[in-house]
């Protein structure tokens, strides 16, 4: 037999919360109707990972990483996967669960932001035990590693990096080391490389600030295209069915092996 299975035969122990139906409901400890019943949802979802309660500065600014990534075009991101959902009238849980899903893709989304964080924790660390940033940025590109963070092909800059600082600023959390190490990092690869700068390293570099780790982060951020999402489903809805750049056979020019008899 398995003896760690069998400790969990017919037992789950865990402390995060119990459902006692018609009595209570708690969630770390807390009474969720009693207790936490007058939250706002986004610090409830937070409260439920970190199972801790943040200040609320650092709540705004978090919320305002959703609010500032929800972009309604079906174009861009996991959307074209829910505005298609949508024109072959998938139902709504299945046409957003498939966006999200693929939000955690190698170049855009979780892990992206999930990498961005884990370089500035390990950065900055090496830097307090005396390497120089020049040192610290060429090691991890001479391993191979993408600088997560930084470059964006279609634009010069990041349109959401200038209101988040702003909002940084006016709560009290852009003097923080991780965000100056991430403009320090900026300046050094614009210059060198001639790399923009994009909102995954200005996130995840607050994100280090406020002393979130990569797995709290990934999770705070899984939702955050939702509100984008959202509007494009709606929007293929809408649409007649299978519309949602709808190709003829004829458009698609193929230049591989020439057709053959099959016998």
């Amino acid at each position: 037999m398995n003896t760690i299975l069998e400790q969990y035969e017919k037992h789950w122990p865990t402390t995060i919360g119990k459902a006692f139906l018609c009595d209570r409901v708690v969630l770390h400890g807390q009474d969720l109707h009693h207790q936490l019943g007058s939250w706002e949802w986004f610090k409830l979802y937070c409260f439920s990972l970190m199972r801790r309660e943040i200040p609320d500065n650092q709540l705004k600014l978090l919320n305002f990483f959703w609010v500032a990534t929800s972009y309604p075009d079906p174009s861009i991101w996991p959307n074209h996967i829910v505005a298609l959902a949508g024109t072959t009238r998938s139902t709504a849980s299945l046409a957003l669960m498939a966006g999200l899903s693929v939000s955690e893709a190698s170049i855009y989304g979780r892990r992206p932001e999930k990498r961005a964080l884990d370089f500035f924790y390990r950065s900055q660390q090496a830097i307090e035990q005396g390497q120089t940033l020049e040192q610290v940025i060429q090691a991890e590109l001479a391993l191979g590693r993408t600088i997560y963070g930084y470059g964006r092909p279609l634009a010069k800059l990041d349109e959401r990096i200038p209101h988040t600082l702003a909002l940084a600023r006016k709560l009290g959390l852009a003097e923080g080391k991780h965000l100056q190490l991430a403009l320090s990092v900026y300046r050094y690869l614009k210059q060198r490389k001639g790399l923009s700068m994009n909102i995954a390293a200005i996130d995840a570099a607050l994100a280090a600030d406020i002393g979130l780790s990569p797995e709290e982060y990934q999770l705070v951020m899984s939702p955050c295209f939702i509100a984008g999402m959202t509007p494009c489903y709606l929007d293929g809805r809408d649409k007649p069915e299978g519309a949602f750049f709808p190709m003829r056979c004829s458009s698609v020019q193929y230049h591989g092996v020439a057709q053959r008899e099959w016998t």
